[in-house]
C-alpha cells in the first residue's frame, strides 16, 4: 500500500477485471489488468485505483505523482482560505460600574471586529445569587453597547452561580 489513504497502483490492483477510465476521463470499459497496465505503461503513466469497493473497481490511467501533489496544493489551498473563529471571555461582575462597563465592551467590540466570538460571563459571589436579575440588567446593557459590531448568539444563561452569554460578530 502506498500512502495513508491505501490508494493501490500499478501491480498493487489484484483484481482479475477493472473498470478503466483513461486519462481524458473517458470510460474504456471493463478491461483485465494486465491490458489496462500495458496501456498505462505505453503512455507513461500509472494504473491508479480511484473506487476499489465498486465491482469491479475502478480504475484511471494518471501520473500518480503529479495528482498527489496537486491534491496536497488544494488541500493546502483550502485550509489557507479557512476562517478559524476563537471564542474570547469577557468576565464581568453584577455590581459593575458604568466606565468598567464601558471598558469591558470596547474590548468586546475589538474581539468582534477581528472575527471573534465572545464569551460574557458573570460570576455571582455569595448572596448575589438571589437577585439574577441584577446580571440579567448588566448583560442587557452589555449586549446594547455591542449591538454595532455583534449580535446575541445565546441569550443568558445561569448554571450554578456563573451566568453565560455568547456575542458573535455581525456579518456586515
Amino acid at each position: 500500500m502506498n500512502n495513508k489513504k491505501n490508494i493501490r497502483i500499478n501491480e498493487e490492483i489484484n483484481n482479475n477485471e477493472i473498470r478503466l477510465v483513461d486519462t481524458d476521463g473517458t470510460m474504456l470499459g471493463i478491461v483485465p489488468v494486465s491490458e489496462a497496465l500495458k496501456l498505462a505503461s505505453d503512455k507513461d503513466l500509472d494504473l491508479v485505483e480511484i473506487s476499489p469497493n465498486a465491482v469491479p473497481p475502478v480504475c484511471k490511467i494518471i501520473d500518480y505523482n503529479k495528482n498527489i501533489y496537486e491534491q496536497a496544493k488544494k488541500e493546502k489551498e483550502a485550509k489557507k482560505n479557512q476562517k478559524t473563529v476563537t471564542l474570547k471571555e469577557v468576565r464581568i461582575s453584577a455590581g459593575i460600574g458604568d466606565h468598567d462597563l464601558e471598558v469591558k465592551s470596547k474590548n468586546a467590540q475589538k474581539f468582534l471586529l477581528q472575527g471573534n466570538k465572545i464569551k460574557v460571563s458573570l460570576r455571582f459571589k455569595g448572596r448575589q445569587q438571589k437577585y439574577a436579575t441584577d446580571g440579567l440588567e448588566v448583560f442587557s446593557r452589555f449586549a446594547e453597547s455591542v449591538k454595532e459590531v455583534g449580535v446575541v448568539e445565546k441569550n443568558a444563561t445561569l448554571e450554578g452561580r456563573i451566568m453565560t452569554m455568547i456575542i458573535g460578530p455581525k456579518n456586515i
